[in-house]
């Protein structure tokens, strides 16, 4: 890919369908670039969270937390970041109390299209252009984005807001956060998948919305949990002869062609959307793991440390 680095840019988006496992990646991600020497924020969207419990840290809230060193994590949500918001625009906290606490005033803002995913997503890119004594406050914000549709509107709001809203405050936010979502050195959006039917299908649809209506630059597409192909052809005919056998033989013998049978749809799957989105990819394994933590975060990273190396 043209350009900068996957880790070398300042804001990564990274979304896909529910399920996929965007936060792994998420996490995968910031782990890569802090062990780089990177200071790194991963801000989930008004989620359950999941990124700090993966690097076995508690979860954020939505005040800023340290998880592991170098890499912090946080949960943006409406009430937090309109607050945070407010205060920027009101400087003195007594305003605010007086202003947006007032009820009657907050259900106007409610009734603002758009105002929530706004204030939430002007929190993000505001961490992303933040500096301290000179020098950025992070080096990269890694953004666990939320599923796809609503992904799409989030980093749509911007460019809406800027063909609806006059000139003033409002307006001006609305400019750099889409200067900064569009700027090809500072952002990317990489799409996880898993290798499956209907996750393919819609990662070819959102690439393809990312292209014609975000135009925010593209990053990675990220194949997950891909199985391992254990058996060739010879071996699943040989096994496939084997299932009527008495136990233990026969039912592991079934259990083995199930398995080779969902590792060649998967690949076929896999095949199909890397012809179809024409990205950068890495392939990363289907992980047996008892426990789904900082191990199967480590392993991750490292699958997409090898699969992509110097072409992200």
């Amino acid at each position: 890919m043209a350009g900068p680095s996957l880790l070398d840019r300042r804001l990564l988006l990274v979304t896909g369908k529910g399920g996929v496992g965007k936060s792994t990646v998420s996490a995968a991600l910031a782990l890569l670039a802090a062990r780089a020497g990177k200071r790194v924020l991963v801000c989930e969207v008004n989620a359950r969270e999941r990124v700090a419990p993966l690097l076995g840290a508690p979860p954020a809230g939505p005040v800023i937390r340290e998880a592991l060193p170098g890499l912090s994590t946080v949960n943006v949500t409406p009430q937090e970041s309109m607050r945070e918001y407010g205060l920027m625009v009101l400087k003195f906290r007594t305003i605010y109390d007086a202003v947006f606490e007032n009820r009657l005033v907050r259900y106007f803002l409610k009734a603002i299209p758009s105002l929530a995913e706004l204030v939430m997503l002007g929190k993000i890119l505001h961490e992303t252009r933040a500096e301290e004594r000179g020098r950025p406050r992070w080096d990269l914000v890694v953004v666990d984005a939320p599923a796809t549709g609503h992904a799409v509107q989030l980093f749509r709001v911007p460019a809406v807001l800027m063909d609806t809203v006059p000139a003033g405050p409002l307006r001006r936010d609305a400019e750099w956060m889409r200067d900064l979502l569009l700027d090809p050195a500072k952002t990317a959006l990489s799409i996880v998948t898993l290798p499956e039917e209907m996750p393919v299908n819609e990662s070819i649809e959102l690439d393809a919305q990312v292209r014609e209506v975000l135009g925010i630059p593209r990053g990675v597409l990220f194949v997950n949990a891909l199985p391992e192909i254990r058996f060739p052809p010879a071996e699943r005919e040989r096994l496939a002869s084997l299932e009527a056998e008495p136990p233990p033989l026969g039912p592991a013998a079934r259990a083995a062609v199930l398995q080779a049978r969902r590792a060649e749809e998967a690949g076929h799957y896999a095949q199909r959307v890397l012809a179809a989105v024409d990205l950068p990819a890495a392939v990363l394994p289907l992980l047996a793991l008892d426990h789904w933590g900082l191990e199967a975060v480590e392993r991750i990273a490292e699958a997409i440390e090898a699969g992509l190396g110097s072409r992200s």
